[in-house]
C-alpha cells in the first residue's frame, strides 16, 4: 500500500497536489469519447452513466490515493458526479465547472488539517 504523510501543518501542499490531481484526471485521462458521452443524450458507445461513474470514479481514486483517505475518495466521486452532470444539463461554463471542482478540493484540505 502507498502511503503518503501529509502533515496537517502543511494544506496549501495537499491542495496543490489535489487541483494537480484533479487536472490529470479531469484531462489526459479522460479521453474525447468520454468527455462527450458522458452527458445523457450523447452516449453512443456505453450509456452516459457509466461514462460518467468511470470519470468520476478516476476523480475518486486520485483523491484517495493523495489523502491516504478512501472515505474521502468515495465523496470525491459523488460530488464530481453531481457536477459534471449538472454541466451537461445546465450547461454552466468550464471554469463554473473547474471552480466547484477545485471548492470541492479545498473542502477535503480544511476536513483533513487544521487549515480553517
Amino acid at each position: 500500500m502507498l502511503e503518503i504523510s501529509l502533515p496537517s501543518d502543511q494544506p496549501f501542499q495537499l491542495l496543490i497536489l489535489l487541483i494537480l490531481g484533479h487536472f490529470l484526471a479531469d484531462f489526459p485521462l479522460q479521453g474525447d469519447r468520454m468527455a462527450v458521452e458522458k452527458c445523457p443524450g450523447n452516449d453512443v458507445v456505453l450509456d452516459w452513466r457509466w461514462w460518467l461513474s468511470a470519470h468520476a470514479a478516476t476523480h475518486g481514486f486520485v483523491v484517495a490515493l493523495l489523502t491516504g483517505v478512501p472515505v474521502l475518495g468515495l465523496a470525491e466521486t459523488f460530488f464530481h458526479a453531481a457536477i459534471d452532470y449538472g454541466k451537461c444539463r445546465f450547461r454552466y461554463t468550464l471554469i463554473v465547472d473547474q471552480l466547484m471542482h477545485w471548492g470541492c478540493k479545498l473542502v477535503w484540505v480544511m476536513l483533513l488539517t487544521n487549515w480553517s
